[in-house]
């Protein structure tokens, strides 16, 4: 008999929230259930807090149960309040269904849209846009309790800096979502991160009101670090899956850098590798973590740029590491740059000259072998004559400058 997927699920430590569990797991492992997440699109790219909702998703498709990918292209013209304290800002039509667009060519590496449970992708736009008002507050809002809704955690948070109504409408939006779904796919279940917890739960509960029928809501535990700092920021903002965004060495960094206590969690909710062999690669609190560190960043750029530019990022993360410049990451500045404050900030190794001379008065800035000391430095003049040199900024970042 094939492994319920909630098992599998619970064992990567996904599963945050459930209600009706006992329920929901003999539908899951008696049928195919249609199930939706919804992505908003305020960007031109998922990230990587997306992606571990369709590894999720793939999870769920592979024990036969029909993906619904929901983009929130009317949702996204309100912007969600959930774990946020101040007001997104609106977008218009045309800018959202470029991110659609987007977001579906991204998917489709993921997600399999063929074959008897292939996912569909669907834009809330398309009925949200153009309802009637009043029918909607008859029809939805009747079975709402604002007291309730006041309650929900997605609010609390908003109470100070003022919650507007515009966005307090969210919720009935999401809700509607799930029963739109529900009516048109048969869709019987919402996943989504823990933060969502409010609207997902307002969605079933809507569905059993109206349809007199079962509906679920699951959340997955949010990927973040040990010390309960979101995952996928770094100092140039959002870990993008966009390669145009964060190129596939950025993205293969990021992972290699992964604090020792979260690498176990991360190849269990972001990769397809046994729990056996994680357990095993995790063994060892010692130098050999550095092994599963250099894994679990080939994994997961494997998964999401493919095996090349996976095998090209690892090569030249093991040049910069190992001294070897000609596999390094490469980029040209102006050959008449001077100041080390200005090729830092020319090669992206510092945002701006007062971040660069931070850096450098610090201690954690070398030419070559050679410790630069004063904020004010020029470049060497070995390195001005050969052309080139490798810049390396603290332990882990280490480029090879061309000056042209």
């Amino acid at each position: 008999m094939a492994k319920n997927v909630m098992d599998t699920l619970r064992e990567r430590g996904f599963i945050k929230q459930t209600v009706y569990e006992e329920e929901l797991y003999k539908l899951l492992g008696s049928e195919s259930v249609p199930f939706y997440i919804g992505f908003d699109p305020t960007a031109d790219s998922l990230h990587v807090g997306h992606f571990m909702q369709l590894i999720a998703m793939k999870h769920m498709q592979d024990a036969g149960h029909k993906p619904i990918v929901l983009i929130g292209g009317g949702t996204g013209m309100i912007g969600d309040p959930s774990g946020r304290t101040d007001m997104r800002l609106m977008m218009t039509r045309e800018t959202v269904d470029y991110h659609c667009e987007c977001f579906r060519k991204q998917m489709a590496r993921f997600i399999d849209f063929e074959g008897e449970n292939g996912a569909v992708m669907v834009n809330n736009a398309d009925w949200l846009l153009n309802l009637n008002y009043i029918d909607f507050l008859r029809e939805i809002g009747v079975h709402f309790s604002v007291n309730k809704m006041l309650s929900a955690e997605c609010f609390k948070s908003r109470y100070e800096r003022g919650l507007s109504f515009f966005e307090f409408n969210y919720m009935l939006m999401q809700a509607y979502d799930f029963l739109v779904l529900y009516r048109k796919y048969g869709c019987k279940l919402e996943l989504g991160g823990d933060d969502q917890w409010s609207n997902i739960l307002a969605g079933a509960d809507l569905i059993r009101r109206k349809e007199q029928q079962p509906a679920f809501a699951m959340t997955f535990t949010l990927l973040t670090t040990s010390d309960g700092k979101k995952m996928g920021k770094t100092a140039k903002g959002a870990v993008w899956l966009d390669e145009n965004k964060t190129s596939p060495y950025e993205f293969y960094q990021y992972w290699r850098n992964t604090d020792d206590a979260d690498v176990e969690k991360c190849f269990k909710l972001l990769t397809f590798l046994p729990l056996d062999e994680i357990s095993a690669l995790c063994a060892h609190r010692d130098e050999r973590m550095n092994a599963a560190k250099e894994r679990l960043a080939y994994e997961l750029t494997k998964l999401v740029h493919g095996e090349k530019k996976a095998d090209a990022a690892q090569a030249q993360a093991r040049a910069a590491f190992g001294g070897d410049a000609a596999n390094m990451p490469t980029v040209q500045i102006p050959a008449d740059t001077a100041a080390v404050a200005d090729a830092m900030v020319a090669a992206g190794a510092a945002k701006s000259k007062s971040e660069a001379r931070r850096l450098i008065e610090g201690g954690g800035v070398k030419i070559d072998e050679e410790k630069i000391e004063s904020a004010n430095a020029e470049l060497p003049a070995s390195a001005k004559e050969r052309g080139e040199f490798v810049l390396h900024k603290g332990k882990k970042t280490h480029i090879r400058v061309i000056l042209k």
